[in-house]
C-alpha cells in the first residue's frame, strides 16, 4: 500500500527507477521500525512470561499459555497422585511390619516353652497370608504384566483354598459345605484363588467356634455368582460400605483381632482388575454374605471354541 501510494503520488505519469528505489526505501526502512519494535515486544514478553498481567503478543501465544497452564495443572495433579500412592505404600508397609511382629513374637514364644503343633500351624499361616497381601499389593501397578486369562473351575479353587485351611476349620470345629456343582468362569486362576482366599480367611476369623460357612454358587442371565456365607459376628450398617477401603479395619477388626485392612481391599483391586466385583451384605451377630459377580461367557474366543466343538 505504501509504494502504492508513492506510485500514485508521482507527478510523472511515466513510473522512473527513481521513483521505484525511492518506494522500496521507503518500505524497507518502515519494515526495519517494524521489526526492531515486533523485537522489543517478544523481548518484554519473554522477561514478563512468568507474571499474570502481561499483553500476549497473538492469539495464538494466548492458547499456547492456556495449554502450558493446562500441562501445569494436569502435572501437578499427577505429581499428587504419586505422592498419594507412595504414602499409600508407606502406609502399608509399616501397618505391615507391625503385624507380623506379633506372630513372630508368638514364634520365640513357643519356642521357648513346650511346642503346640496347632499354634505353630496358626502363626505360621498368619505369617503366609500377610506375605501374600504384600506380594500382591506390590503387584497391584503391574497387574497387566502378570494375568492370563483363560476357563476357571471355580469350584475345584474353592476347593484348594478350603483345603489349605482345613485344620483351621478343624481347630474351630466350623463346618463348611461346598456346591455340588461345577461352574466355570473367565478369570486369571492364580489370582482368583487369592481373592477367593482373603475372602475366607475373613469369614474364618470372624465366625466363632462351631459357626459355619457355606459356599455356593447361582447363576442369572447376566452373570455367574460365587457365594461365601457364614453365621459369624457380622458387620454393622455404619461400617459395611467402607469394608473395601484400603487399611478400614473397624470396630470389628480392633476388637477381635489386630488386622492391616488390606485383605478385602487387594481383593475387591483384583477382581476389578480382572473384570469382577464383590458385594457384601451383614447383619450383626447374625451372618457375613460376600458375592464374586463374574460377567457370562462373552468372550469370542469362546464363542470360536464353542463353534468347533
Amino acid at each position: 500500500m505504501l509504494m502504492a501510494t508513492v506510485f500514485f503520488l508521482d507527478v510523472n505519469i511515466n513510473f522512473t527507477w527513481g521513483t521505484f528505489l525511492y518506494a522500496f526505501a521507503l518500505c524497507t526502512i518502515v519494515l526495519i521500525g517494524f521489526l526492531v519494535f515486533r523485537y522489543q515486544q517478544n523481548v518484554r514478553a519473554i522477561h514478563n512470561i512468568d507474571h499474570e498481567a502481561f499483553d500476549r503478543l497473538s492469539l495464538e501465544a494466548e492458547q499456547m499459555q492456556q495449554l502450558m497452564d493446562e500441562m501445569r495443572k494436569e502435572h501437578i495433579r499427577e505429581m499428587n497422585a504419586v505422592q498419594e500412592k507412595q504414602k499409600e505404600h508407606y502406609d502399608f508397609i509399616v501397618s505391615w511390619f507391625h503385624e507380623i511382629k506379633t506372630p513372630i513374637a508368638v514364634l520365640h514364644l513357643i519356642q521357648q516353652t513346650d511346642i503346640d503343633a496347632n499354634s505353630l500351624r496358626e502363626e505360621i499361616e498368619k505369617i503366609e497370608n500377610y506375605v501374600d497381601q504384600a506380594l500382591y499389593y506390590a503387584k497391584l501397578d503391574s497387574f497387566n504384566q502378570d494375568y492370563s486369562i483363560g476357563s476357571c473351575d471355580m469350584i475345584g479353587i474353592v476347593k484348594d483354598t478350603v483345603r489349605d485351611h482345613s485344620k483351621t476349620f478343624i481347630s474351630k470345629k466350623v463346618r463348611i459345605l461346598l456346591p455340588s456343582e461345577s461352574m466355570s468362569v473367565q478369570s486369571d486362576s492364580k489370582w482368583l484363588k487369592f481373592i477367593v482366599n482373603q475372602l475366607l480367611t475373613n469369614s474364618l476369623k470372624y465366625t466363632d467356634n462351631s459357626g459355619e460357612i457355606l459356599i455356593g454358587t447361582n447363576e442369572t442371565p447376566q452373570e455367574k455368582q460365587l457365594i461365601i456365607r457364614d453365621n459369624g459376628i457380622g458387620i454393622t450398617p455404619q461400617e459395611l460400605p467402607r469394608i473395601f477401603n484400603r487399611g478400614f479395619t473397624g470396630e470389628t477388626g480392633r476388637t477381635y483381632s489386630k488386622s492391616t485392612g488390606m485383605g478385602l481391599y487387594l481383593a475387591q483391586q483384583l477382581s476389578n482388575k480382572l473384570g469382577h466385583y464383590i458385594t457384601c451384605t451383614s447383619e450383626v451377630s447374625s451372618y457375613t454374605e460376600y458375592i464374586i459377580h463374574f460377567p457370562k461367557d462373552d468372550d469370542p474366543f469362546l464363542f470360536m471354541n464353542k463353534e468347533k466343538q
